[in-house]
């Protein structure tokens, strides 16, 4: 699979004034340093398109990305992280309903991908971001970040047990690597399986 081109089209603090992109959506979601914004990139084989920064919380608003591949144009959206940025009570509460409009509203969405540090516990934050994703009937997915930081013994024990954690709900999570460039491929496989249906490759 080839990336043509990669531009951000837009940015938006509300969904109301977000444009529409024309094309079917891809929502990536989680933690504030999770490095969602490293591994957009890496998907993107871009190493500025979304922005990287050493403090969490940077993605305020929402943002939308126009990817060209030789299955089809799609949209990736980087929405806001929450947890561990260093922002007060009431703008987290915004981000939340920020979060959650895009999510229950924007008719172009097709799936959520929900980022979990492979390091990190799996907490109540991610069980009830399911639960409601569920209830929206919104499809999702997780992908598991940074596993190179882990010896591989000690990766699957981890996959294994947040695997467990997370239940059969949505699917076996997918271990990824922004910089060892693991499960790259098998998270695009996913992204145009619901882009496009079987003109991405077949279901994971």
């Amino acid at each position: 699979m080839k990336i043509l081109a990669a531009e951000l089209i837009a940015s938006a603090p509300r969904v109301e004034v977000l444009p529409e992109s024309g094309l079917p959506e891809i929502a990536f979601l989680g933690r504030s340093n999770v490095g969602k914004s490293s591994l957009l990139n890496a998907l993107a084989r871009r190493k500025k398109l979304a922005r990287t920064s050493g403090t969490p919380g940077k993605t305020r608003e929402i943002v939308l990305f126009r990817l060209e591949t030789d299955a089809g144009a799609l949209a990736f959206v980087d929405l806001p992280g929450y947890g561990f940025a260093q922002v007060s009570r009431r703008e987290r509460a915004g981000w939340q309903r920020l979060v959650e409009d895009y999510l229950a509203k924007r008719e172009a969405l097709r799936l959520a991908i929900l980022l979990q540090d492979l390091r990190r516990d799996w907490s109540e934050d991610e069980s009830l971001l399911l639960a409601w994703l569920a209830e929206q009937n919104v499809p999702g997915r997780i992908a598991l970040t940074k596993v190179d930081k882990l010896k591989p013994m000690k990766r699957k024990e981890r996959i294994r047990a947040l695997a467990d954690e997370i239940g059969p709900g949505f699917g076996k999570p997918i271990a990824t690597s922004s910089q060892a460039g693991v499960g790259l491929a098998d998270l695009w496989r996913v992204c145009l399986d619901h882009a496009f249906g079987p003109l991405g490759g077949g279901s994971d």
